[in-house]
């Protein structure tokens, strides 16, 4: 990464007693901000924590000195240092002088998104969350450079504070070819929205800190007229956007609906649910917890909707390593009934805790979105020998075919399913299901679930009545034809490396979710002879076909449908 700060300029308009101790300081690179609040201290801010700059206190003398080598202050109580990206912000008493500034050391970073440069190229309306000083400013900045200049498209970005091209009238280098419109006042940045739209032409429009329901207002209607959006707001998570009542239109809106007793039933749900209203104004929302680890949510309506339902939701932790290696995981969450407002999940628990998909991420899984799996990063194996439990249940998911239930008894099916030991897991929500299981004098009544299923070609099985026999038929009849392996998985992973068991997971998974499951084929990673040996006798075992192309070291296996 190149680091461009100009530091030398913001510590010009400090007072001498501050400005020679960070001069000299060993961490000056990595300073946030600098504090000079009337009647205390002089304060620095690092990452790892605040220090003192000098015993001397300061006075009204010590911020004049500072105020007259600034600009003027706006409505929003900030100004800048001309052709710089630093921000100062001010504190007023209730007669309007100043008692206090926060002086923020502003960076120009050029290849922090390279961790998200993959979605760029699709052109998705792209959403920003993290708390204040977690780099969401410098992250677009640097996306509205490589739009403009890598990517040669018509960028405007909405710069209410001058905080992402710069103070002055001459936009900041670090924004490429992107063009700058400044905000006179904080309250007028939705309307200079758009203007933007309806007087220049953008293809892309970039605000920072949406934080008004005008300004979600003007997102929607900027997104409504097919321009891409990149924008950021305050908030942890995703779901702090779904309980703030400001900016929930960013992510279509949040509405209470009530249900008629029948559907509620079948939903297994209360009466009165919360569903969204329409369609979100951002198709990918991004949570930065810290500069190198990003959450990536690559369906904003499919996630919000699965918040909505307290049902799993599959998100990817980004992670950008120090050699510029970028590594991508596949978490599962299991958020808790949005209604009883307690909390869906903590991240920082889970990332920590849970184990990650042991495999290659280039394999496709429907869980998982399709830009996704096409990376070409990979999930690292950590200290294991064998499969662990974890591990199981993890790939267990993964290739086990996703059930959704229509006014059959849930707990019933789940019953015979746990005899059985069957790789079915019972779903609520029917997007993520593989097939449906129905009672046929209700089913047949039912268009829009008919519609749903073709759309999504997810396989209907209807039984007359909902006995125990019919239901072990259907279930095992689902398994036959989806042709779940029946061979003893633990003792064929029994005593395997750790290379091994990576390539034997991969090759079950690309035969059961997509040769089998899609009737498709597919290629499997390059290998060497004695792993394409071993994926080959494990192919046989499903009675597929497969054969070796490629030269080395890329020689490879294809496994063909029929």
């Amino acid at each position: 990464m190149l680091i461009s700060d100009d530091l030398a300029q913001l510590l010009d308009i400090l007072p001498d007693f501050i400005k020679h101790p960070l001069e000299v300081h060993t961490n000056r690179k990595l300073l946030i901000e600098v504090v000079m609040d009337l009647g205390r201290k002089p304060e620095a801010r690092f990452p790892d924590g605040p220090e003192y700059l000098s015993s001397k206190i300061i006075t009204w003398q010590d911020l004049d000195y500072s105020i007259k080598r600034i600009g003027n202050f706006s409505g929003d109580n900030r100004s800048g240092i001309e052709r710089t990206l630093h921000r100062i912000s001010s504190i007023k008493n209730r007669q309007g002088s100043i008692i206090g500034l926060t002086c923020r050391v502003g960076r120009a970073v050029l290849g922090t998104i390279s961790i998200i440069r993959d979605l760029l190229d699709k052109n998705p309306s792209i959403l920003l969350l993290g708390k204040p000083g977690v780099g969401k400013t410098t992250a677009i900045r640097e996306i509205a450079r490589v739009l403009a200049d890598e990517m040669e498209k018509r960028v405007v970005i909405i710069d209410t504070s001058n905080e992402i091209a710069g103070d002055g009238d001459i936009p900041h280098p670090a924004i490429g070819r992107a063009r700058r419109m400044q905000v006179s006042r904080p309250e007028l940045q939705h309307q200079v929205m758009i203007e933007a739209v309806e007087n220049h032409m953008p293809e892309v429009i970039i605000i920072d800190e949406i934080g008004t329901e005008l300004e979600a207002l003007a997102a929607r209607t900027i997104a409504e007229r097919g321009v891409q959006l990149v924008g950021t707001a305050h908030g942890n998570y995703l779901e702090s956007l779904i309980k703030n009542p400001i900016l929930s239109d960013l992510i279509g809106g949040i509405q209470y609906v009530t249900l008629g007793d029948d559907e509620a039933k079948r939903r297994g749900s209360q009466k009165s649910i919360l569903e969204r209203k329409a369609s979100s104004a951002f198709q990918v929302a991004i949570e930065i917890h810290d500069r190198h680890s990003w959450i990536v949510h690559e369906s904003v309506g499919q996630a919000v909707d699965q918040l909505l339902q307290g049902t799993n939701l599959w998100v990817q932790q980004r992670k950008l390593l120090s050699d510029g290696s970028i590594i991508i995981k596949c978490q599962k969450y299991i958020p808790m009934n949005f209604v009883s407002n307690s909390s869906f999940y903590n991240p920082k628990i889970n990332i920590k805790n849970s184990e990650s998909t042991d495999f290659n991420v280039n394999l496709v899984n429907p869980r998982i979105s399709s830009s996704f799996c096409r990376t070409k990063s990979q999930v690292q194996w950590h200290n294991i020998s064998s499969i662990t439990n974890t591990s199981k249940a993890i790939i267990h998911n993964i290739i086990s075919v996703y059930l959704y239930v229509y006014y059959i008894n849930i707990s019933q099916v789940q019953v015979i399913i746990n005899s059985l030991h069957l790789s079915i897991i019972v779903t609520r929500d029917i997007m993520q299901a593989d097939i449906i299981l129905a009672l046929r004098s209700n089913f047949k009544h039912n268009t829009k679930l008919k519609q749903i299923a073709k759309s999504k070609q997810i396989l209907i099985y209807t039984i007359h009545s909902a006995t125990s026999a019919n239901i072990k038929r259907a279930l095992t009849k689902m398994l036959n034809i989806s042709k779940i392996s029946t061979c003893n998985w633990d003792f064929l992973c029994k005593n395997r490396t750790v290379t091994e068991l990576r390539a034997l997971i991969e090759t079950r998974i690309a035969i059961e979710k997509i040769v089998n499951r899609k009737k498709q084929s597919v290629e499997l990673l390059p290998k060497n002879v004695d792993l394409r040996k071993l994926q080959h006798q494990l192919i046989n075992v499903y009675n597929l076909r497969c054969r070796s192309f490629g030269e080395e070291p890329n020689r490879r296996l294809k496994i063909y449908s029929d």
